[in-house]
């Protein structure tokens, strides 16, 4: 059995395990819903969205070259804010891994029933839970090299609709040889069809289209020369997303009218149709399927890390230390898997209901996330006397910047009855959390192991 994790993870692996995490379901299939919220100012949205995520980013990043270790920011918590902080911020993470794997497995129930309708969607659904988790359960090299293939193929389909979009725009290809040009970004109502506040609005839900990149920092303990790797990664990763986010939204509205959008599926295929591709929505129905095992296999990796984590911090069972001879925690492995099963069970009972219950619920999840990383950070760099390798730029502005928009997020969460329940359900799970952490003594076993008197 191996002693510790296994640096073998590579800046190809972590670079495309982040655009995998991050280029989803949310871009090929939910870009319409904001697009109708903001219009053409959605380009603008993304941007400053982009922005705050790459000063969560950098921060995360900081700490992650200055300390590479398992558990990534429930570590930092642990060492920076206390052993509470870094108790909530883990599991509250590996629920919201739990909450979006489930979402992504649905997801692959859902679009495989397009092919074979006659089968019901929880069989689609196991059988991702079962091949993911068992992948995971192979050294991480597989996990990274099955990540980079996942990713390649939407990171393609994104590049080839960017550039497919730009010759009917520019060249005229599927228009008759008559070039689109760029009038339908302002000639339907403007860069601002519903004012400013519809491209505000469309904050709250644009930002979570970036969940997932902080993966990042949970491969950090795993990666092979981390102080190269982790900032290559978090440098690169984040003009890709905005070129690939960005770009795309600006050539789909750029050829169709933005408020036509939506009306015919998703953006991605009415543009591969244009083009002459009769198979678009085969085509872009097999990229979200991959997709969604993309996303799937980062969270079914970062749930298990992170359990193993707090296992050596006495805050989850000890038995989750377990390695295999590859370096895995197949402990941490095997119980993701099986709390991801439920999933399995709630696709047989509501099949209809489930995706869109997960993905209201996990806002909350994703603002403490990132919140805690930025005040972790916080922390960390008052503790700081030399130079630092890897830096947040204009610290700490930047910092402050960023956490205000972040308690805007929440604040909207809270503003919307379509997403008012993820405060309920997070804030329940935090008193949940607090309520098990004293009943089981978290802090008492933890003091116990570091030879401290307990009072």
């Amino acid at each position: 059995m191996s002693e510790s994790l296994q640096r073998r993870l590579t800046p190809r692996h972590i670079t495309f395990m982040a655009l995998g995490m991050a280029i989803g379901a949310g871009l090929f299939l939910g870009s319409a819903s904001t697009i109708k919220l903001a219009g053409p100012s959605v380009l603008f949205a993304y941007l400053f969205g982009g922005a705050m995520i790459f000063i969560i980013m950098r921060a995360l990043g900081e700490m992650a070259v200055q300390d590479p270790v398992a558990g990534s920011f429930s570590t930092y918590a642990h060492k920076y804010l206390g052993p509470f902080a870094g108790y909530l911020t883990g599991w509250n993470y590996w629920i919201l891994m739990m909450g979006v794997g489930i979402a992504e497995s649905t997801a692959v129930g859902i679009y495989m029933k397009q092919w074979y309708p006659d089968l019901p969607q929880w069989i689609w659904t196991f059988g991702s839970v079962a091949m993911i988790g068992g992948l995971n359960l192979m050294a991480v090299k597989v996990y990274g090299e099955l990540e980079f293939w996942f990713a390649l193929v939407k990171v393609l389909t994104v590049v080839l609709m960017i550039l497919g979009g730009a010759t009917i725009i520019w060249l005229g290809w599927g228009n008759g040889g008559h070039p689109v040009g760029l009038s339908n970004l302002w000639t339907h109502g403007g860069w601002f069809p519903n004012g400013v506040t519809g491209m505000v609005l469309a904050l709250p839900v644009l930002v979570f289209s970036f969940g997932g990149i902080e993966t990042i920092g949970m491969a950090a303990a795993e990666a092979a020369q981390p102080e190269r790797t982790i900032p290559r990664a978090v440098n690169s990763v984040i003009w890709r997303i905005l070129i690939f986010y960005v770009g795309a939204l600006f050539v789909i509205m750029a050829i169709y009218p933005w408020d036509e959008l939506g009306t015919q599926g998703s953006p991605f295929v009415v543009t591969f149709a244009k083009l002459g591709i009769p198979q678009a929505a085969g085509l872009i129905n097999f990229v979200v399927i991959t997709a969604a095992l993309s996303s799937f296999n980062s969270t079914t990796f970062s749930g298990s890390r992170m359990l193993y984590s707090l296992s050596t911090k006495r805050q989850a069972p000890i038995a989750l230390q377990r390695l295999s001879k590859h370096g895995v925690p197949v402990r941490g492995v095997l119980v993701t898997m099986a709390c991801l099963m439920v999933g399995v069970l709630l696709n047989y009972l509501v099949p209809e209901r489930i995706f869109g219950m997960m993905m209201s619920i996990l806002a909350f999840n994703t603002v403490w996330t990132w919140g805690m990383v930025l005040i972790a950070h916080w922390r960390f760099r008052r503790q700081q006397t030399g130079a630092l390798a890897f830096q947040l730029r204009w610290w700490p502005l930047s910092s402050v910047v960023c956490l205000a928009f972040l308690a805007f997020v929440l604040v909207m969460l809270g503003y919307s009855p379509d997403t008012r329940v993820a405060l309920y359900v997070g804030v329940a799970w935090v008193l949940l959390l607090t309520l098990a952490y004293k009943v089981f003594g978290v802090d008492r076993r933890l003091l116990a192991v570091q030879n401290v008197p307990v009072g």
